[in-house]
């Protein structure tokens, strides 16, 4: 049985009334109000779209950087453990390449419309 819609489209379905309905009849403080909900109704849309993926893929870096395996939050404490030890820096094989990754996948959920990141994801955009 298909599990539909899903979560991120009765967000969307919520967003677009708030931005096609709501608030053009809204003014003033609720109007902004309802720009900032609408917002963040967006990001939380695209983290439910998004981080199951980049979070697998955040894992599987950690496991191989660190050799170990634990959950997310574990491996992540290792990894930030290590970098403050000095035990991990900027010579590490693939950390670096890690932090940029890690970078690029929280942009795409909170800030995909950020100039620098569009140029990086598509250097071929032609920005205004």
């Amino acid at each position: 049985m298909p599990d539909t819609p899903h979560a991120a489209e009765l967000i969307d379905a919520v967003t677009a009334f708030l931005r096609d309905t709501a608030i053009p009849g809204l003014s003033g403080r609720a109007a902004f109000d309802a720009r900032v909900a609408a917002n963040v109704l967006d990001i939380v849309a695209r983290e439910l779209r998004l981080a199951p993926a980049a979070q697998a893929a955040e894992h599987e870096r950690l496991r191989v950087l660190l050799g170990a395996d634990g959950t997310l939050a574990e491996l992540n404490r290792r990894l930030c453990e290590g970098i403050a030890s000095g035990r991990l820096d900027a010579t590490t094989p693939g950390l670096a390449d890690h932090l940029w990754a890690v970078t690029l996948a929280k942009l795409a959920v909170d800030q995909p419309g950020y100039s620098s990141y569009r140029q990086i994801v598509d250097p071929e955009e032609t920005l205004p």
